[in-house]
């Protein structure tokens, strides 16, 4: 079974991204902020990370760009998940290697489908 971490500090969309993940199967790790989200990929090692932008404690981009410069963990893909649309933002995404963006509001249909194009076995 996948395992996934899903970092974002909207109990609410945390909740839904959770419940939807597990429908499909999935196996789901969840934070709340940027340190927890650090923390529990390094020692989790998940086989995806969606990861939102505006967290307390580390931001996303700091979290991504921490993981994507360290070669044990540089190969999980990391789908920034977010309701900053700006191509600033993007281009920031692109810029820590982040491997998708996704803005919120979003379609489940999209999340999973970028998902399971990571995750091909």
């Amino acid at each position: 079974m996948k395992k996934i971490l899903v970092t974002e500090d909207s109990q609410t969309i945390l909740d839904m991204v959770k419940d939807i993940l597990e429908s499909e199967g999935y196996n789901v790790i969840t934070a709340i902020d940027g340190q927890e989200a650090f923390s529990k990929a390094k020692l989790e090692k998940p086989d995806l990370i969606i990861l939102d932008l505006m967290l307390p404690k580390l931001d996303g981009y700091k979290v991504c760009r921490m993981l994507k410069f360290d070669d044990n963990y540089k190969h999980i893909p990391i789908i920034i998940f977010t309701a900053r649309a700006s191509e600033a933002d993007k281009k920031m995404g692109q810029d820590v290697s982040a491997d998708a963006y996704i803005t919120k509001p979003f379609q489940p249909e999209e999340l999973l489908a970028k998902i399971k194009e990571f995750l091909k076995d």
